[in-house]
């Protein structure tokens, strides 16, 4: 039956990770959460996001942007590396907290801020990027969205974005599965439930691009930012006990 909970939830959240530039792990952490135990989330996660992933690079392969892809990976894998590290020792509720408010905060100023300001990304700030986001990754399981606005900021959109991303997260969650598994946190256990979030992928992947490619540009970011600030908001919801008025 757990099987079945996972594969029928990661259909449903790659489906609208899809639409929305990613964001599929938040629907599934706390599923794996509370079927398997905390100490599952990140492994499990990581196989499941390995495989959804580079199926999802392989659909849309055309769209990737390799020039940003070879800044990427570089400080990815360091970070992954840290962050992997780092899960082994240290307890990381705080850090999803943060994480959380920070992403709420960036929708408002989207919303809110001044219209005539625009974020400009150059590819190799990507380096110093995908090294913190990677340590973050690495600690947590996903850091979810929270990368999407610097895609808008080179340049990327609809399918560029989601396919470059797809594969920025294989280099990812490949590291991180060799990390894990040099750790001595990666068992046969975790590895069979992680397949079953991968698999699940699989259909909602191919039944996603369709429906993407039936968005607008304006849609789909739409979309990214609402996806946004629900990732933030669900995030601090689930560390609500750290917050003193909670």
């Amino acid at each position: 039956m757990i099987a079945f909970y996972l594969f029928s939830a990661s259909s449903v959240a790659w489906f609208f990770s899809m639409l929305a530039g990613g964001g599929s792990p938040f629907i599934l952490i706390p599923l794996v959460s509370v079927l398997l135990g905390a100490q599952a989330v990140a492994p499990v996660i990581t196989i499941g996001m390995l495989i959804g992933n580079a199926q999802r690079g392989l659909l849309l392969q055309s769209h990737v942007d390799w020039s940003l892809t070879r800044w990427y990976v570089p400080g990815a894998a360091i970070g992954a590396l840290i962050g992997c590290y780092g899960l082994t020792h240290v307890h990381a509720e705080g850090l999803q907290l943060v994480l959380g408010v920070g992403l709420v905060v960036m929708v408002l100023h989207k919303i809110f801020g001044p219209k005539d300001t625009r974020l400009t990304v150059k590819a190799w700030h990507f380096l110093p990027y995908a090294l913190i986001n990677a340590i973050g990754s690495g600690l947590i399981g996903s850091t979810g969205p929270v990368m999407n606005p610097l895609y808008f900021g080179y340049g990327l959109e609809k399918e560029s974005l989601v396919a470059t991303k797809a594969v920025h997260k294989v280099a990812l969650h490949t590291i991180k599965i060799m990390a894990y598994a040099g750790l001595g946190t990666l068992n046969l256990k975790y590895i069979t439930y992680g397949l079953f979030i991968g698999l699940g992928a699989i259909p909602a992947n191919w039944l996603g691009k369709i429906v993407l490619a039936k968005l607008s540009t304006q849609q789909f970011r739409q979309m990214v930012y609402t996806f946004v600030a629900f990732s933030g908001l669900l995030m601090i919801w689930q560390q609500r006990s750290l917050i003193p008025l909670w």
